[in-house]
């Protein structure tokens, strides 16, 4: 997907299809390309419905090499596969995609990979030869993280209320319609159930909110503490005008912090700094 949220999206309904298919089958399958298998169609479908997919002719398959144990350029081609920003795969075709992520950073064997992408393993091959090749040059051309931008008043303000543990003053910015989502819970919906959200955080100390870019999108950064130097999830919130319509907590899914690039206004990079508060 090319990004950590809607990545995120795809797990869990990968996830709640693969609940509800078990109990269908006869037997359970090997769960690691099953899965995989569920969640890619899934991408595929949610990709195609947005109208970006990309497709390439391929040509002449390249000479990959399928060995338990990879030549030295194999390696470090695998190895800038699995340093490659989440966000830079998306500038890859689909199937280009696909292969790298199975063969360069899950490490699975060609003839599994063509198996599971209905391909011929030449097909596989000149797929993966292409897309590395692209790769290259995205990360080559790559530039650091996005230039610092300010929080917008209403971000600002949410996590200044929070800071201050105004409960109150959150639950006034919530809209009647609001909707609170966390992956281990069922969705709240309206401002009197979305409002219980603040009496459980209530009940924690030490968290501090920083605003917070990531994807281009603008969301909270959510530290477990003022000294720690990195976030330990996020909070993306939708509004309309002041109000707030959605929020989705990632408190339980902290993994998708690991491909998370956020970037911080220069006076908020430190939650501890004097600045911050």
């Amino acid at each position: 997907m090319g990004s950590v949220i809607e990545g995120e999206d795809i797990v869990q309904d990968t996830l709640a299809k693969a609940f509800v298919a078990l109990d269908a089958l006869a037997e359970t399958p090997p769960l690691r390309a099953w899965l995989f298998r569920i969640a890619h169609n899934r991408a595929l479908d949610v990709l195609r419905s947005k109208a970006i997919r990309a497709t390439e002719p391929i040509e002449a398959a390249h000479n990959i090499v399928d060995q338990a144990s990879p030549d030295p350029v194999e390696e470090l081609m695998r190895q800038e596969a699995v340093k490659t920003a989440v966000s830079r795969f998306a500038e890859l075709p689909l199937l280009q995609r696909s292969v790298i992520i199975l063969k360069d950073v899950l490490d699975e064997p060609l003839a599994e990979i063509a198996l599971l992408l209905d391909l011929s393993v030449d097909a596989v091959k000149a797929h993966l030869a292409r897309g590395r090749a692209r790769l290259r040059e995205i990360n080559a051309k790559a530039s650091q993280l996005p230039e610092a931008r300010s929080p917008s008043a209403a971000v600002a303000r949410y996590a200044a209320l929070f800071n201050r543990k105004d409960w109150e003053g959150l639950r006034a910015m919530l809209a009647e319609d609001v909707k609170l989502t966390q992956s281990t819970h069922p969705v709240r919906v309206g401002s009197a159930d979305v409002g219980m959200f603040f009496s459980i955080y209530a009940k924690a100390d030490g968290l501090w909110l920083v605003p917070a870019w990531l994807e281009d999108r603008e969301v909270i950064a959510v530290f477990e503490s003022r000294l720690d130097t990195k976030p330990s999830y996020f909070m993306w919130l939708e509004w309309r005008g002041s109000e707030i319509t959605f929020i989705r907590d990632y408190k339980y899914v902290r993994y998708v912090m690991a491909d998370a690039e956020l970037t911080f206004s220069p006076n908020l990079a430190n939650p501890g700094s004097d600045d911050a508060s």
